[in-house]
């Protein structure tokens, strides 16, 4: 029987699951997707679903609760988040194992956690860490990418942070973007703004005011957003979205964070982009965002831009050269790397 792949995705935010589905399409070996599931779509998926390590909301048994913080004064300084009596945690560190144990996996690829990197480590388990954009060098980060056989950057070389220390950049695996297939080429009228999982949504005022200041074009708007009141006939507010790629292909201009998943479709697409990179642990977006502006690949801005400036704005991101962010798109990364993992796997 051929031996599979197991794939640790966090839960924070959908990027790291729609990373695992895309590569496992293309694996020639079982794969099974590990991490806390709950609420995300799964079909067709081979799964271990884990219960979740996050603080608890209500009390234990004898009222005491758990607040994220206990035992963090001795935490190891190895490790980012290692709570003591969290029910939740020892559970999932005891199904991983018993995981193992009965399937002997082959390969465990983690996106992302420097815990799970270091307790497959301890199983004995060969593990590729999967290694985000931004600032990784802090202590935790730098000894899972040393336990790991190899690290994997879901992102193209060109985007490498420049404090990359160099033992981690010969480890690394550049497998670009991973995502799905691109949008279909075709130019549209359209603003697309795009708001992730892992954030806190748009702002309807502001969007609403963004829409009035360039009313000759439909804002389309997927994914959250707090706030409600009376529209601009040209703001349109859809929610969450099965087929982003179809609002994508009718886009002139791409809006949103420099999540992987985002930017990867405005590569794919070849699309104007203007970048607002959300606040996320270890820059992770504004370092991605960095690059890209470095690369003249997007426009970017710090934060949401104030109605008056949004004119100027679209004409700027029209005026890009659509070559510098498409050229980041690599057609056939997922293949890439699906056959570096099976590489890995089958020594």
């Amino acid at each position: 029987m051929t031996r599979g792949i197991g794939w640790y995705v966090h839960h924070q935010g959908a990027g790291h699951l729609q990373r695992a589905r895309a590569v496992a399409a293309h694996l020639h070996r079982p794969c099974t997707v590990i991490g806390t599931l709950a609420g995300f779509d799964t079909a067709g998926l081979d799964i271990l679903d884990l219960p979740d390590d996050r603080p608890l909301n209500d009390g234990d048994d004898d009222g005491a609760g758990f607040s994220g913080q206990d035992g963090e004064a001795e935490r190891p300084e190895t490790f980012h988040y290692a709570p003591l009596r969290h029910p939740g945690l020892r559970v999932r560190m005891a199904r991983i194992a018993a995981w193992v144990e009965r399937t002997d996996p082959a390969l465990v690829v983690v996106d992302v956690s420097v815990e799970v990197a270091l307790f497959a480590r301890l199983l004995s388990v060969p593990t590729v860490v999967v290694r985000l954009a931004g600032d990784r060098t802090d202590r935790p980060h730098r000894e899972a990418f040393r336990s790991a056989d190899r690290v994997l950057a879901p992102f193209p070389e060109a985007l490498e942070a420049p404090g990359t220390p160099d033992w981690v950049r010969a480890k690394t695996f550049y497998a670009g973007f991973l995502g799905g297939d691109a949008p279909a080429a075709r130019d549209g009228d359209d603003i697309v703004v795009v708001f992730g999982r892992g954030g806190e949504g748009g702002d309807f005022a502001a969007l609403a005011a963004a829409a009035r200041s360039v009313p000759d074009r439909r804002w389309q708007v997927l994914g959250p957003v707090r706030g409600r009141g009376e529209a601009p006939p040209n703001l349109h507010l859809h929610g969450w979205v099965p087929d982003v790629e179809t609002y994508l292909a009718g886009a002139a201009i791409l809006v949103g964070g420099a999540g992987d998943g985002l930017v990867a479709l405005a590569s794919a697409a070849g699309k104007p982009f203007v970048c607002l990179p959300e606040p996320r642990a270890y820059d992770e977006q504004t370092s991605k965002a960095d690059a890209l502006a470095r690369l003249k690949a997007a426009l970017v801005r710090p934060a949401w831009p104030a109605a008056g400036d949004w004119p100027a704005l679209v004409r700027e991101a029209l005026s890009l050269d659509r070559t510098a962010i498409a050229r980041l798109h690599d057609p056939a990364g997922l293949t890439r790397c699906a056959r570096f993992l099976e590489d890995l796997a089958g020594r």
